[in-house]
C-alpha cells in the first residue's frame, strides 16, 4: 500500500514539475541546476555562503522547498531556497495587477463640416468633452469639399472655437493645419493634480506673563 501511495505520489511530481517546466521561462530550478558551486540564500533571506549545488539542494529538500537560481551570470551563480510554485503565482498576481490598472490612451476623431449647425456642434463637443474626461486623445477635423476649399478660415475659426470650449479639461496640442481637404487639431487632458491638503491653523503661542516693574528704592527711602 505505501508503495502504491509512493507511487502516485512520484507521478504527482513529475506531473506539477512537467507544467512548472513549461510555464517557468525566466529560472533554473531543482534538477536543473548542474553548476558545481552556487552561493546560497536560505528561504529566510539568510546568507549561507557557497557550497556545491548537491548540499544546496538537500537543504531545499529538508525544508520541503525548491532551490531556485535568481542570478544565473554571478560566478558562482547565486540560489535561493524559495516556494517557486507559491512565488510564481504572486507573479502572476502583480503582472494581471499591473496590467488592470495601465491603461491605453486611444485617439478619438471627430468630424465635422465648415457649415455644421449649433446642435451637431455642441453634441460633437459634449463628446470630445466625456473622451476627455476618460483620459483620451481628441483628433478633431474640419472636412472641406468642392468650393469650400476657398474659405479654409471657416473652418479654422471653427476648430479655434472647439479648443476654446474644452480648454478647462484640455491642451490644445496642434495648431489648425490644413493637410490636404482636411483641417485638424490635437487635444490632450490636462493632467489631474489632485487637491492640496488645507494647511493647519497654527496655534498662538501663549504670550509671557507680564512681571509687574519693581521700583528701586532709593537709599532714602530705605532711611
Amino acid at each position: 500500500m505505501r508503495g502504491c501511495c509512493a507511487s502516485a505520489l512520484f507521478r504527482l511530481y513529475r506531473i506539477f514539475r512537467r507544467c512548472l517546466t513549461i510555464a517557468n521561462l525566466a529560472h533554473q530550478i531543482n534538477e536543473e541546476i548542474t553548476d558545481k558551486e552556487v552561493r546560497l540564500i536560505g528561504f529566510d533571506g539568510e546568507q549561507l555562503g557557497i557550497m556545491s549545488s548537491e548540499a544546496a539542494m538537500q537543504i531545499a529538500i529538508e525544508h520541503d522547498l525548491d532551490l531556485v537560481k535568481i542570478a544565473p551570470g554571478s560566478n558562482p551563480p547565486v540560489c535561493r531556497v524559495m516556494d517557486y510554485g507559491k512565488y510564481r503565482f504572486e507573479q502572476a498576481k502583480k503582472e494581471k495587477e499591473a496590467k488592470k490598472n495601465q491603461r491605453i490612451i486611444e485617439v478619438k476623431e471627430l468630424r465635422m463640416s465648415p457649415g455644421i449647425d449649433t446642435n451637431d456642434f455642441n453634441t460633437k463637443l459634449k463628446n470630445a468633452q466625456k473622451f476627455l474626461a476618460d483620459g483620451d486623445r481628441v483628433k478633431v477635423s474640419v472636412r472641406f469639399r468642392g468650393r469650400e476649399m476657398a474659405h479654409t478660415e471657416i473652418g479654422e475659426v471653427l476648430l479655434r472655437d472647439f479648443a476654446d470650449k474644452c480648454a478647462e479639461i484640455a491642451n490644445l496640442d496642434k495648431a489648425p493645419k490644413l493637410e490636404g481637404r482636411n483641417m485638424s487639431i490635437f487635444l490632450s487632458p490636462k493632467p489631474t493634480t489632485p487637491p492640496k491638503k488645507p494647511a493647519k491653523p497654527k496655534t498662538p503661542k501663549p504670550a509671557p506673563e507680564s512681571v509687574a516693574p519693581v521700583e528701586a528704592q532709593s537709599e532714602e527711602s530705605k532711611e
